[in-house]
Order: C-alpha cells, then sequence, then structure tokens
C-alpha cells in the first residue's frame, strides 16, 4: 500500500507466487502470518516483492482475539516479530475466537454481540497491540449464524470495539455482502453505520450462494454485487487500499490479473496490468 494508505493488492500464496511477481501495479501483499518463521529465510518470490518495495502485511488467524482466555503470549510474539522482519506497515486479525477451553475449532468462530465479549475483546487487542511496533487493524468475520443473546447490532458493536481499542478496521466487502444476505439486512445501511474514517484496508472475495445461504469461499470469481458495495463504500470515503483474497481453485494468470483490474476500476484505482 502507498503512503497515503491507497493501492491495490492480493493475499500472497505459495500457489500463485509465480503469477504474483509479475503483478507491475501491485502495492502490497498480505500474507498468513502463522505460514512464516519470523527467523528463518523468506521464501524467495516474497523476498523479491519486499526487494522491490511492495509492502507485506502479515494477516494472523490463529491469536483468537474474541476467545474468553487471555491471548497467548507466544503468538502475540510470533505476530509481533513478524512485522518487525517484514518492516510492515501493520498487522491484522480476525473478530473472532478459534479455541475455547483448550479445545481448536479449527475456524473462525463469531463473537456474542454483548457488553461482556467486548470486555473480552478489548483486553485481548490491548494485550496484542501492547507487543506490537506498527497498528493492528480487525476483520469482521462472514458468520453463518449469530448467538441468541446478541446485545447490540453490528454496527454498534464494531463501532465500541474500535472506540475502546483505537484500533483499525480491515473491512472484508465480501463478508459484508455475506452478512447481509444471510441475515437479510441492507449492506448498504450497514456501511452507512460504520466509523469508515478507520478503514486501514479492504478485503474483495468471491463466493456463492446454495440453499438460500451466501458463503464466502474465496474460491469463486467476485460478483457484481459486492463489487458494486465496493464502489459504494468509495463512495463514501477516498478510495482505500483494496486487495483480492484467493484461497483455491486458481484461476490463469489472465483470469487474475483481470479480476484484479474489476476491483482496481470498481475502487478508482489504477489497474494492474
Amino acid at each position: 500500500m502507498t503512503s497515503d494508505g491507497t493501492g491495490i493488492g492480493i493475499g500472497w500464496r505459495p500457489e500463485i507466487a509465480e503469477i504474483v511477481a509479475g503483478l507491475p501495479g501491485l502495492s502490497f501483499v498480505e500474507v498468513i502470518a502463522e505460514t512464516l518463521e519470523p527467523a528463518g529465510p523468506l521464501p524467495p518470490p516474497l523476498a523479491g516483492l519486499r526487494a522491490r518495495g511492495i509492502a507485506v502485511v502479515p494477516h494472523g488467524t490463529r491469536l483468537s482475539l474474541g476467545g474468553a482466555e487471555p491471548v497467548e503470549p507466544a503468538r502475540v510474539a510470533h505476530l509481533a516479530a513478524l512485522a518487525r522482519t517484514l518492516q510492515a506497515p501493520m498487522v491484522s486479525e480476525h473478530i473472532a475466537f478459534v479455541r475455547a477451553g483448550g479445545i481448536e475449532a479449527g475456524h473462525l468462530l463469531p463473537v456474542p454481540r454483548t457488553r461482556e465479549a467486548i470486555d473480552a475483546l478489548v483486553a485481548n487487542i490491548d494485550r496484542t497491540q501492547a507487543e506490537l511496533c506498527v497498528p493492528l487493524a480487525l476483520e469482521p468475520i462472514a458468520a453463518l449464524f449469530d448467538w441468541p443473546d446478541d446485545e447490540l447490532d453490528e454496527a454498534d458493536f464494531l463501532t465500541e470495539i474500535l472506540d475502546r481499542s483505537g484500533a483499525w478496521l480491515l473491512l472484508d466487502i465480501a463478508n459484508v455482502y455475506a452478512n447481509a444476505v444471510n441475515r437479510g439486512t441492507d449492506p448498504v445501511a450497514l456501511l452507512d453505520r460504520l466509523p469508515l474514517e478507520r478503514v486501514a484496508y479492504v478485503h474483495v472475495a468471491g463466493g456463492r450462494e446454495s440453499d438460500g445461504v451466501y458463503h464466502d469461499t474465496h474460491t469463486d470469481p467476485i460478483g457484481e454485487p459486492v463489487l458494486a458495495l465496493l464502489r459504494e463504500l468509495c463512495a463514501r470515503r477516498r478510495p482505500p487500499a483494496v486487495m483480492l483474497e484467493r484461497d483455491g481453485n486458481y484461476p490463469p494468470a489472465a483470469q487474475l490479473r483481470a479480476e484484479l483490474d474489476r476491483i482496481a476500476a470498481a475502487a478508482g484505482c489504477p489497474a494492474t496490468t
């Protein structure tokens, strides 16, 4: 991402490393933090991107910020060390939990939208930020269910977390769309109530609807409704740094570039080709 917080990026994955290395217009890439060791050598294609001045953002998936237990110090230390090794402009994690009582869920699970859950979340966010040398951005997840004891709607829940923690928002526009479809709500109405000035960068990904449920697959092409929602976001604030997430069923290079260019056009950013 550029110094003014704009630009086009992509999730770096080993399966598409050579394609990503050949994209001339990239501003940043995002890497899954748990796949890299701070003390070890970087994969050569990723090291090559850094040598070109392309920012690398570690994206955590295992901190379990939304868990009732304190975050594990070793996991926080790993994320902080990786940020230093990569000279990252920021790091990101999810508003979710992945373990409870020593049991690993193997999946990002939604946090109950309650005051008690916010207290636990903010405490874990504070513990994490105390070890980081760069800002932390929080990503709300796509959830297939809501907890029956929710006290707040999503906008109030997220706003309070950001206000109390001082963290930034990683807004996954595909997650916003997925949650709106599955809850029967208006995604644009949510955008109008979020603190968009806190958006650090944006995820865009593909999905598919099956039996009335929209699944955020990261393996399908990006649909027009998601791009339309990205345009709505960019009409409400200056174009942010925005990136493509793809985690399987990787298309040929030309197709991947075309998808990045569709994102760039929707966000009002220069194309990558």
